[in-house]
Formats: C-alpha cells, sequence, structure tokens
C-alpha cells in the first residue's frame, strides 16, 4: 500500500519557515475534511456501501464549493458527470471457512483469521472445495525469464496448493539477481497470485513475516478476510487461482516441520536461481467454503479546471477516497475501519489544492482532481482509470498522488514511494529547496511502496507520477522520532480501527506538505515543460512511445 508516518503525540516544535509567496493551505479546512470522512458516520468507506455513497456526496459537493467543474463521465447531452463510472466485480465468503491439512498422520485445523486469511475467491465461482490437495514450497513464486529465474522448474503444479515466501528473493542478502533490497514487482503479493494462476496452482498461500511484508498479521487479516473486488475479467481464472491467502509463519514452520523439512534451510536455498520447487511429501491441504460474487458500479470522483491557453494538456492531483468499511472488531470491539490518516489526508489535500487553485486566475494547462476509488483492493480505481481514460495519457502532463499524510508531525524533509528517477521529483526537490526541506530517498524500498499507490497505473502506461511521502526527519526529535512514529502506526493503526482522527493533530506538518505539492503542480500547469522520466527507467520507453502527441 504506502509510506505510512504518523505521530501519536502532539509535537510542540515550530514548522520551518515558509517562503513568502508559499501557497497559503489552510489548516482548519484540512481538520474539517478529514474529521467528516474518517467519521463513523462514513462506516470506514467501503466501496459499494452506503460510506461510498456518503462520501462520493461529500467530496463532489465539495469540489462544486470550491468552483471545480464537473471532469467524469461524457453524458449523452455532451456535459461531464461528476464521476467515472468503475464496474467492479465483487465477492465474499458467505459463511465460515473450513480449512486443514494433514500431515505425517496429524489433523492440524487452520483458523481464518487467527492462522491463515483467506480470500474470497475471485473466479465467479459460489463455492471453493479443495480435498487433500498435495502441498509444494515454491520458494518465492517467481517466474522471470530476463533475470534466469524460474522458480517452478516445470513442476506441474495443477491441482496442487502452493506455499511462497514475501518479497523478492533479495531481501534477505540485499544483492542478487533482483537489485538488492529494493523490491520489483515479483515482491509484490498480486504478482505471486498472477503466476499461481499461470502455474495451473489450486491455491497459493503466502508466508507472511513482518519485515519482508512490511506490515503485521493485523493488517494481513483485516485486508484480506473482508469483502474482495477486482476488475471484471472475462477469464478471472488466468489472473486468479481459486484458493489465495497468507499463512502465519509459525503455521507455516510447523507444518513443514512435520514433512520433515526445516522452513530456514528452504529459505536460504529459495535465494538461489538454482532452487527446486519442494512438495511437502505426506502432506495435504482441504477447504472448503462459499462465496458470493457479483458485479457493482463504483465512483471515481472527478473534478477540473479548464486550461485557459492549452486545455488539452492535463495536470492530474490523485488520492483513493475508500478504505476497509466495516470489518472484524478490535480488541475494543470497534468494527469501523475509519481511515483517517489513509487516506482521509490525501483526499482533504486535493480538495484543499483544489480550493487554492480555483480561487486563482485560471492555469494554461488544466487542472484535474481524481479521487478514485478501491485503491485498498489493489489500486482497481486508478488502475480501471489508467485503461479508461478520460483524458488521453500522451497529453497527461504529470500525476502527484497524496496517500497517507502525516497530519501532525513537522518534518525536515519528504520522500516519494520508490527510488524512480524522473524529472517530475527534480522539480519537487527544487520547490522543497526553496522552504528549506530535503529530499531524503525512500527509506523502505524493500517494502514495495512504489507499487502500492494510485500513481503506478498511471506510471506503467508511461506517465510521469509519484506518490508524495511526509518526511521522516521530524522538526522535534529527529529521525529517530519520525521512524518510531511510522512504526507504531504500523504496528497500532495501520488497516486497522485505530486509525482515527486525533485531536492531538495540529496539521502544520501537513500544511507544508500540500503547499510542497501544490506548488509543483501549480507550476507545471502554468508550464510548456514536459516532465519525463530518467535514463534507464523501465517507463521512458513507454512515455517516448506517444512523444510526437505532445509537440
Amino acid at each position: 500500500m504506502k509510506r505510512l508516518l504518523l505521530a501519536t503525540a502532539l509535537l510542540a516544535a515550530p514548522m520551518l519557515a515558509h517562503a513568502s509567496d508559499a501557497p497559503k493551505i489552510d489548516p482548519a479546512r484540512l481538520a474539517a475534511h478529514i474529521k467528516v470522512l474518517s467519521s463513523d458516520d462514513f462506516e470506514g468507506r467501503g466501496p459499494a456501501t452506503a460510506g461510498e455513497t456518503k462520501t462520493v456526496a461529500y467530496v463532489t459537493q465539495q469540489m462544486k464549493a470550491v468552483g471545480l467543474e464537473p471532469g467524469g463521465d461524457l453524458q449523452k447531452d455532451g456535459t461531464r458527470a461528476w464521476t467515472q463510472d468503475v464496474p467492479l466485480a465483487m465477492f465474499d465468503i458467505d459463511g465460515p471457512v473450513g480449512a486443514h491439512v494433514m500431515v505425517g498422520g496429524q489433523h492440524m485445523m487452520l483458523s481464518q483469521g487467527e492462522q491463515v486469511a483467506i480470500r474470497a475467491a475471485m473466479t465467479n465461482i459460489d463455492k471453493v472445495s479443495i480435498e487433500d490437495a498435495p502441498i509444494v514450497f515454491a520458494g518465492y513464486g517467481v517466474k522471470a525469464p530476463e533475470r534466469n529465474w524460474d522458480d517452478f522448474k516445470g513442476m506441474d503444479l495443477k491441482g496442487k496448493i502452493l506455499v511462497v515466501l514475501i518479497n523478492d528473493p533479495d531481501f534477505e542478502t540485499g544483492s542478487g539477481d533482483f537489485g538488492g533490497k529494493a523490491m520489483t514487482y515479483y515482491g509484490r503479493w498480486t504478482y505471486k497470485y498472477e503466476e499461481a494462476a499461470r502455474q495451473g496452482a489450486a491455491g497459493l498461500l503466502i508466508v507472511h513475516e513482518t519485515a519482508p511484508a512490511s506490515y503485521g498479521w493485523a493488517t494481513v487479516k483485516n485486508s484480506n478476510t473482508n469483502t474482495m473486488f477486482d476488475i471484471v475479467r472475462q477469464e478471472p481464472a488466468k489472473s486468479h487461482p481459486a484458493l489465495e491467502g497468507w499463512i502465519q509463519r509459525d503455521v507455516a514452520v510447523n507444518l513443514f516441520k512435520a514433512a520433515g523439512l526445516d522452513f530456514e534451510t528452504l529459505k536460504k536455498q529459495a535465494q538461489s536461481r538454482d532452487f527446486k520447487p519442494v512438495e511437502l511429501k505426506g502432506a495435504t491441504f482441504s477447504a472448503e467454503y462459499k462465496v458470493k460474487h457479483q458485479t457493482i458500479v463504483s465512483k471515481n470522483i472527478v473534478g477540473k479546471i479548464t486550461g485557459a491557453k492549452r486545455p488539452d494538456e492535463t495536470v492530474f492531483f490523485t488520492g483513493h477516497w475508500d478504505h476497509l468499511g466495516v470489518g472484524a472488531p478490535d480488541a475494543k470491539g470497534d468494527r469501523i475501519y475509519n481511515g483517517a490518516v489513509d487516506n482521509a489526508t490525501g483526499i482533504a489535500a486535493m480538495l484543499e489544492m483544489a480550493r487554492l487553485a480555483a480561487s486563482g486566475p485560471k492555469p494554461a494547462r488544466s487542472m484535474v482532481f481524481l479521487a478514485v476509488t478501491a485503491e485498498e483492493k489493489g489500486l482497481l480505481g486508478s488502475e480501471y482509470y489508467a485503461a479508461n481514460p478520460l483524458y488521453p495519457l500522451a497529453k497527461t502532463v504529470g500525476v502527484l498522488n497524496t496517500d497517507a499524510l502525516d497530519p501532525s508531525a513537522p518534518a525536515r524533509d519528504f520522500t516519494i514511494s520508490g527510488n524512480a528517477k524522473l524529472t517530475l521529483l527534480d522539480d519537487l526537490i527544487a520547490k522543497g529547496k526553496a522552504v528549506g526541506r530535503v529530499y531524503t530517498p525512500d527509506p523502505a524500498t524493500e517494502a514495495g511502496y512504489f507499487y502500492r499507490s494510485d500513481h503506478f497505473p498511471f506510471a506503467k502506461r508511461g506517465v510521469p507520477a509519484i506518490s508524495f511521502g511526509s518526511g521522516e526527519d521530524l522538526v522535534e526529535g529527529g529521525v529517530a522520532a519520525g521512524k518510531a512514529h511510522a512504526d507504531a502506526y504500523r504496528a497500532n493503526a495501520y488497516h486497522q480501527p485505530a486509525d482515527e482522527w486525533n485531536d492531538s493533530w495540529r496539521l502544520d506538518g501537513m500544511t507544508a506538505d500540500v503547499a510542497l505539492v501544490y506548488s509543483v503542480g501549480a507550476d507545471l500547469a502554468n508550464s510548456p515543460r514536459w516532465p519525463a522520466w530518467g535514463e534507464g527507467s523501465e517507463f521512458k520507453a513507454v512515455r517516448d512511445a506517444t512523444a510526437a502527441q505532445r509537440k
């Protein structure tokens, strides 16, 4: 998902000085938006719920109020709606999940949410019924021909349950064929499910370990045992095995031990391209549960300021409006996943930037404010938009995404998700320097944040795009304090009901963040420049192929 920095207590340090011409962001407006969007009344903003209806109405109302024009789907009368329809397939487990393994004559029950986190099947079937399927350890579950890497080695995996490790083979050592610590797409759980489907497996279980996953079991549980969504696919079984889920590390260790195998030894072997898949002899997996599935239409929300000189060229400000909705209760019995930081902060930032943009002279280029749905379900709203753009991607100047900003902790620095090289980052660095802030490269590229926010569907199609991250070098307490706050958030609030509004937040750190992001976008909207990817970027060739459309 994304970089998440949150101070849990009020920081009394003074904020860094702003340049006199810095955009004037209103912290009271930011606070008001966050409070409303993360209130219990919005029920965690789950897609296809009453929370979505309220969220779409609120964001649309606020866009109208600040003076944006509708920028969504074209209607029959030639005008645009405020939204873009996003058809999604929706899946729920209907009733209890029965899952167990047999190994060495021993029967091991697997408790849903505690030992495993099994997702609702996304293959349009009414019931998952797997009986005594062989279990195979498939390393990291990677097939990367360009790296001469194949964890499957031609084994027939049809009808089998694969157990794989999260992240890349380089994670433990920091060096190897996958670029060291920085995660590639092969390390993401989305890829591992897709590859399991291509291999014809009956299912895939990912072994959860906190460090390589970059989040704890509570996040896995809460994200995978509620309603699942996907884009509408003609042949979903080509992208999903019937069973997708995670398994607790200790459970996997015990399973391997019962099959006469040592988990750590196999994990070490999996870091080599010579690794071959290992069947757990005498071990079988069974599962049975019902699935409800239907197609729904969710909404991306789109506001716009039409450019005065080059209206067909667009600068995008993006963020996701959704969160996890209502789910399993926490220890206090709270079932509403309010999503105050993730991502009421990003939508509040977008609305405040929209207000600022609409209050001034018309920009030369158009400015589009896109609040997307179903980010928490796999970037589905932004993926749908990028696959079905309302404005040509070739003339989309750049994308500035705000996701999980820090609402309380002023920082001397800032970052972006991942380590991509592009001139859009150069612009951000220059603007930061002007207000006394420095750029810190993503300190956790092994977590794969680049692939976990809504800029990514644009980036992979060549559009220069970044997801801004609040800094970690706090004005009071420095990097040590920033890291402590970030760790506390991930452990105690990320994808949990505890991600709620906190009255100790004073928002001067977030105000500075929003001003910085807005200044970059406003400059681009009044400039003839086209940001570009750096040499060696995997997205450069895609962008360069459309260069003629930008002359």
